[in-house]
């Protein structure tokens, strides 16, 4: 981090500390003059209130988390830059590969540090690696084997739902359901693609999805008129007269979402023609999409979980729309 970012952080963490110190001595002053024990001359419905001192066992705790916060600060990584007395040194803050923690675990080593998300990274490797590949893998340990029979696979599925809850539900939920900007994974409509090299790609690679802003270029009645259309193409009640002037206007977003508004997966665009709205199906929503655009991201997950792990959850999420064939197996 930058110098000055590192002195307020430890002008913010020295000063907290020592805020918690100072307010411990205050309050352990007798500031209500009387002699501590004896009543203050208050007393309600048979309730007197006594001068009292702080518990003794809650002062000595505030002092020992007091005097941990500044060994646990001084011994590792949490003052700005100052790295520690032990030499360990926290991660670089940017997500790493498991090729590169490798690198950079080498490197600490040959400078005496410590590295310990990067040690983490490479036990779990070791330990979980094997069974990763043997998941993923055919018998001949160099071919992947196929998505939908991995996802055929009840024990592969339990892996591959498992890396799902780590790594995706922040955004899709932990029932893949999605939310508004974020596709729900258990259905059948799919942006760039349902099939399981499509979806594996997805991952990969990640996706940018972009929809252009046509406020300016359409104007408020335009927009109105482009919204009424859109709507109408889904069975919604709508002013037709509105409708057809914005069908006409839809020339300019047929480029992506085709003449017949099918959407294509080349772009990313979705099918307007049904009920599925990945930010909300409102006459105001769709309004606010036209005029403002949307940018849609999906991160790339190759470097981060390595093509094995892509491959399984690949797997997972390929099974969640397609149930009836799992039930089957």
């Amino acid at each position: 981090m930058s110098t000055l970012f590192s002195i307020f952080v430890t002008v913010i963490s020295l000063g907290t500390i020592l805020g918690c110190f100072l307010l411990l001595v205050w309050c352990l002053r007798d500031k209500m003059g009387v002699e501590e024990g004896k009543s203050m001359g208050h007393a309600f419905d048979g309730i007197e209130e006594i001068n009292n001192p702080l518990p003794k066992w809650w002062t000595y705790m505030f002092l020992f988390f007091i005097v941990t916060g500044l060994v646990y600060l001084i011994a590792f990584p949490g003052l700005g830059n100052f790295k520690g007395v032990l030499g360990w040194q926290s991660s670089n803050q940017d997500v790493r590969s498991l090729a590169e923690s490798k690198a950079a675990a080498a490197s600490a080593k040959a400078e005496g540090r410590a590295v310990e998300y990067d040690r983490e990274l490479i036990k779990a490797d070791e330990i979980y690696g094997a069974k990763f590949r043997e998941l993923a893998y055919q018998a001949d340990g160099k071919t992947y084997r196929a998505i939908e029979e991995i996802a055929a696979d009840p024990e592969a599925r339990k892996v591959g739902q498992r890396l799902f809850l780590q790594n995706c539900s922040q955004c899709h939920g932990s029932d893949a359901r999605g939310g508004r900007g974020f596709p729900n994974l258990t259905d059948s409509e799919w942006q760039w693609g349902g099939a399981p090299d499509q979806i594996k790609t997805t991952i990969m690679g990640g996706r940018q999805g972009v929809m252009a802003a046509w406020g300016e270029i359409l104007g408020k009645d335009g927009v109105k008129e482009v919204a009424s259309y859109v709507l109408s193409l889904s069975g919604r009640k709508v002013d037709m007269v509105e409708a057809k002037k914005g069908e006409a206007r839809f020339t300019i977003c047929a480029a992506c979402h085709g003449p017949d508004a099918k959407g294509g997966i080349a772009f990313g665009a979705p099918d307007l023609t049904n009920n599925t709205w990945l930010y909300g199906g409102s006459r105001q929503v769709v309004e606010q999409t036209i005029t403002h655009g949307r940018h849609g991201v999906m991160p790339a997950w190759k470097d981060i979980l390595g093509e094995d792990k892509v491959h399984l959850l690949a797997s997972y999420v390929y099974s969640l729309s397609h149930n009836d064939q799992q039930n089957k197996q």
